[in-house]
């Protein structure tokens, strides 16, 4: 085994392979950037080089950086993580020739299984089904057209090299093809310095379904089952989850065998994930490889019992696999969220900003692998994943309502994020009972927002809290004032009831608050008629979390004080609440509403990140939807769309030019 590795790569998958050195007693060398100075695992690993400046291209994608690192450390291997050099086979074949061990399968293996087009050719070989399409890079548009036609609209265009989403765009009509294409092509470029696209029919509503493999330097390969990753949002997952409830053991063992047997077309060594889409007939077609350890990986530890960094090692270090195929089980179930910077009302426009307050989860059946605390800034630079959560149980339900409990409890400040959206993915009864495909958000949300209204139920669960919290700040602010009762006439009023309002929106709630308040003890509260026995807990109003037990079942809120409001997150149900008592609810109802004013003059920048196109001119006629500005950030390309139909006043920015979030981008005539 190493005694020494370097670990080319940053943030949260750095620190979980980190984690696994330290238990086997691996000394550990991080790389980061002048935008990772004070990052976490900069300050984990054993040793830390520092690599350049912020951007990728100039730190983490510099191959002689890294081997440099790694040599003037004494390392004897090197570990690329995921993203970044992971699937870069020049990065492979610099490694070896350093005298050092990749830490992943050989350069050939990568540059063929790592490239959309060969990959296909190679698992047709091998007997795998494929997407019907063209494996060849698009010479141009005509040649686009053509095949399209052949195979019939929608398409999709795909990167041949790299994953995550990125250069991919659907073709639903002729029209959209000559844009589609380079918009594909000018993404894939810089995120992978490639620009061949491949197109293959777009099979609508599939599954996602992937085969996690372990192939070692002795022929041995075998597959550890399956993930369901069909939950996604601009083709990156944002749910996965081990089993699938789609595949019996006859489909996984038949998407296992294929899987094992392009492993062993293509002489691969290592941990590796086949990835297929799955159509409603259950039949299955081969999508892509990846030649690295997944974001989601996890989930199959969680069920296998087994630690695939460990077997990365030991694979890497001449070791044979510790199972034989009829010896890896499958016990129980694991899901996984990955938590984003991210604005998912703003179609998931990436979020930075410095992290204020931070609180994971914890608990029996909870993991959490994250690259942030308290204290960490989140840049434009990298991708904005901060964490993932997996939670574990026997049973799927027993796994997804620890996931929600986990969720609730799971607290960051300082930056937008996605945890109360994937909260109220999983608290779908879709989701609950599989009904899953890759269009499984565009389906139930929209604008970030689920199209079905919120529970009633947890709705006034809410109300409960937020009057419960209301009422006791006040008692404890009269308790203040005892000592003056006596002398200004006042009396006591434990045990009288307390009524109030609670609003959240065009929500409300009659609250009934009956008996005494006393820390410990169970007091009755009715909602709209509905009544709950209520554990009162100790009151802590510095803290953003309460755990409260209702009817004898815990339920965990996020709370967040805002002015005189109460910004609360439960099960997906996440805004200001609002409670008012019998006197001021009155007031408010007769009160004149005042309407909202919306300029629309202004075209302002959505996020944070640097300009790279202007398609816009002063004195243009330019239409609602249409894009005027390509806005890049977090590795991803975003348009910018004109708010109205109008004609440009004037453009307030070039290409090149670094902007952040509501900065005035254009300005249109009025």
């Amino acid at each position: 085994m190493f005694s020494k590795i370097l670990i080319a790569n940053r943030g949260e998958i750095a620190i979980r392979i980190i984690r696994t050195c330290n238990r086997l007693g691996i000394d550990t060398v991080a790389v980061y950037s002048d935008a990772d100075t004070r990052s976490l695992h900069r300050q984990l690993a054993d040793e830390a080089v520092h690599i350049g400046e912020s951007a990728s291209q100039k730190s983490y994608l510099v191959i002689d950086k890294i081997i440099d690192a790694a040599k003037s450390t004494g390392c004897e291997a090197i570990h690329p993580g995921y993203g970044f050099l992971s699937e870069n086979a020049e990065f492979a074949k610099a490694v070896a020739a350093a005298g050092m061990v990749f830490i992943g399968p050989g350069a050939e293996a990568v540059d063929v299984m790592g490239d959309k087009i060969t990959s296909k050719e190679l698992a047709k070989n091998a007997g795998v089904p494929v997407i019907p399409g063209h494996i060849e890079a698009l010479k141009d548009d005509k040649e686009a057209l053509r095949i399209a036609e052949d195979i019939g609209y929608p398409v999709l265009l795909k990167p041949a090299a790299g994953g995550g989403g990125k250069g991919m765009r659907i073709v639903h009509k002729p029209e959209e093809m000559s844009d589609a294409l380079a918009a594909a092509r000018q993404e894939t470029q810089k995120a992978f310095n490639d620009t061949r696209i491949f197109v293959e029919r777009f099979i609508e509503n599939p599954r996602h379904i992937e085969i996690q493999i372990l192939a070692d330097s002795h022929g041995n390969v075998i597959h550890l089952g399956e993930r369901e990753c069909s939950v996604q949002r601009r083709y990156q997952k944002v749910i996965e989850e081990s089993p699938s409830p789609a595949v019996t053991p006859e489909l996984r063992e038949k998407m296992g065998k294929a899987a094992c047997d392009l492993a062993r077309q293509a002489g691969y060594v290592s941990a590796g994930t086949v990835e297929y889409v799955m159509d409603n007939q259950h039949n299955f077609y081969f999508l892509e490889m990846n030649t690295r350890l997944q974001v989601e990986h996890p989930v199959t530890e969680m069920v296998t019992g087994l630690d695939l960094v460990e077997w990365q090692l030991r694979i890497a270090a001449g070791e044979k696999l510790p199972l034989a195929q009829d010896q890896v089980k499958l016990n129980g179930w694991a899901i996984e969220a990955r938590i984003c910077a991210e604005e998912p009302n703003r179609d998931f426009m990436p979020s930075t900003g410095l992290i204020t307050r931070y609180f994971a989860p914890r608990g029996t059946g909870v993991r959490v692998d994250s690259g942030v605390n308290i204290g960490s800034r989140v840049d434009v630079y990298y991708d904005s994943m901060l964490a993932k959560l997996i939670c574990y149980g026997k049973t799927r339900e027993d796994a997804r309502h620890n996931l929600i409990e986990a969720l609730n409890g799971y607290h960051i400040e300082g930056v937008s994020n996605n945890i109360d959206f994937v909260t109220s993915v999983v608290c779908l009864q879709e989701f609950a009972e599989g009904e899953l495909n890759t269009n499984f958000i565009s389906q139930h949300f929209e604008g970030g927002i689920c199209k079905r209204s919120p529970s009633q139920s947890h709705l006034r669960l809410c109300a409960l809290t937020a009057a419960l919290i209301y009422h006791v700040r006040t008692v404890a602010v009269r308790e203040s004032l005892r000592p003056m009762v006596s002398d200004i006439g006042g009396k006591d009023d434990i045990g009288v009831l307390h009524t109030y309002t609670v609003r959240k929106g065009d929500d409300s709630f009659e609250v009934i608050l009956k008996g005494p308040i006393i820390s410990g003890k169970t007091m009755t509260i009715e909602v709209d008629g509905t009544v709950y026995e209520v554990n009162v807990p100790v009151f802590e109003f510095f803290r953003r979390r309460l755990k409260l037990i209702i009817n004898g079942q815990p339920y965990r809120f996020r709370l967040r004080l805002e002015h005189s409001f109460l910004h609360m997150s439960f099960n997906g149900i996440s805004g200001i609440f609002e409670v008012y008592t019998p006197g001021e609810w009155d007031m408010l109802r007769y009160m004149p509403k005042k309407e909202k004013k919306v300029r629309n003059d202004l075209l302002t920048c959505p996020m944070p990140g640097m300009i790279v196109d202007v398609q816009a001119k002063k004195g243009d006629r330019v239409f609602k939807g249409q894009n005027l500005v390509i806005l890049e950030s977090m590795k991803m390309e975003s348009g910018v769309a004109s708010p109205i139909d109008g004609v440009v006043a004037e453009v307030m920015v070039e290409s090149g030019q670094a902007v952040e979030t509501e900065q005035v981008l254009i300005r249109f005539e009025v």
